[in-house]
């Protein structure tokens, strides 16, 4: 996939003031500091379109892009450390957990791990709350341009050992550096994959069942 325009479009943490569910969507979300906007800007070719600070938790709002025209990237608020109060974090997650629920047009979580990591329970857990709504999710590990390959690899493995724990299978994996571009291809192609079986006349159908429950 050949990334021809990325534009912001709206940050809010209402459901229902989010952009019409007319193409298909991807959700990316990871610990505070698992280096989240710096993924998104490497993935669109533009700098500075996903805000990237030193502090952690600095996104505090569902923020969408709209790409190409013809599907929206999200930057969802990170889960962990970040210094917010217990107040604030109940909120974002009760608004995160209400878009990932109840957006129709979300195809795919890509739920971003830190390479340099063992496996860490926050995200054991939250991967595990997307397999109770019945979300499907691919695994995004970052910069892995910080160590060595034979490094991350091992930690790769230790994680994909941790979910067969409790999964059956594990989901697709992807390894990226927002310094080196490494893995930017196959996400993209990836998410080239999904888009060509997005059917709008699904998501109105499930749209209908769900007013009519």
């Amino acid at each position: 996939m050949i990334i021809k325009s990325a534009e912001f479009v709206c940050s809010n943490t209402q459901v229902s003031k989010l952009p019409p569910p007319s193409l298909p969507e991807y959700a990316f979300i990871g610990r505070s500091n698992v280096g989240k906007s710096s993924l998104i800007n490497m993935l669109t070719g533009k700098k500075g379109l996903a805000k990237t600070s030193q502090t952690p938790g600095k996104t505090q709002l569902i923020n969408h892009f709209q790409i190409n025209n013809n599907w929206f990237l999200v930057d969802l608020p990170g889960y962990g450390f970040a210094r917010v109060s217990k107040t604030s974090a109940e909120k974002w997650g009760k608004f995160i957990r209400q878009y990932l629920s109840k957006r129709e047009n979300l195809q795919c979580v890509m739920v971003l791990v830190d390479s340099r990591l063992e496996p860490q329970k926050i995200d054991l857990q939250f991967i595990d709350s997307l397999g109770e709504l019945g979300l499907p999710f691919v695994i995004v590990f970052t910069k892995s341009d910080k160590q060595s390959k034979g490094k991350t690899a091992q930690n790769v493995q230790l994680f994909k050992n941790e979910l067969l724990k409790t999964w059956e299978e594990v989901p697709q994996l992807f390894v990226t550096s927002a310094e080196d571009k490494s893995g930017r291809e196959e996400l993209l192609e990836f998410i080239d994959s999904v888009n060509q079986s997005f059917n709008l006349d699904d998501i109105q159908i499930k749209s209908t069942e769900d007013t009519d429950l």
